[in-house]
């Protein structure tokens, strides 16, 4: 095999950037290692075996993950609730988890309840290594919290919307992490606010202009 085999390969699988300068420079590096490799020229039955046995399982998990990835799919395109989320350029994964952990978000009256629920709202927290100092409280769900995280993370990348409010933060002197936290809280108080409207997104700049 050559690079450019090994990274056809990596495309294949659904690897992200698998080409490039830098892609083709490791799967350089990686059939160098793999010629100067001492492993064994067959494999004994025992391994063999045990590898035939991790791929079943593999193929299993897979399979599973399949079936409930479908239905998954099938119960959020029965919630009018989850189309009012996606139009907001939530994913179904995430969609799911915050539907699933935060609960009838019809039941909260704004969204700095959601970043409770979180465990995304500031609090003073005084210890031997913190006195008086505001941090995250953390006192919620970790799912919902990682998946809010993640969520925006997303949105300042692909959302023309959060990208111009992501670049205006930081243009004000916020770091990008410090953003990010700032929209995670801009993203909930939307939530909720479409939620108690039961409206879709619709955006209100001219990011194009901007």
């Amino acid at each position: 095999m050559n690079a450019e085999l090994v990274m056809e390969g990596w495309r294949e699988q659904g690897m992200r950037r698998a080409g490039g300068a830098s892609g083709k420079a490791t799967a350089t590096q990686l059939l160098s290692a793999a010629n100067r490799s001492i492993g064994k020229p067959c494999m004994d039955v025992a391994a063999g075996q045990d590898l035939a046995r991790l791929l079943a399982a593999y193929e299993q998990t897979q399979a599973a993950l399949q079936e409930m990835e479908q239905e998954m799919e099938m119960l959020l395109n029965s919630l009018p609730l989850a189309k009012q989320l996606s139009s907001a350029g939530l994913g179904r994964v995430t969609i799911a988890v915050l539907l699933g952990c935060a609960g009838d978000l019809s039941q909260y009256a704004h969204g700095k309840q959601l970043l409770r629920r979180a465990g995304l709202n500031l609090t003073e927290r005084t210890s031997g290594k913190h006195k008086g100092q505001i941090k995250l409280s953390k006192r919620g769900d970790s799912t919902l919290r990682k998946y809010l995280f993640l969520a925006v993370l997303n949105l300042v990348r692909h959302h023309p919307d959060f990208k111009y409010w992501h670049k205006q933060n930081q243009l004000k002197g916020m770091t990008k992490l410090k953003s990010v936290f700032k929209l995670i809280g801009k993203l909930a108080r939307l939530v909720i606010g479409m939620v108690q409207r039961g409206e879709t997104y619709q955006s209100k700049l001219d990011v194009t202009a901007a």
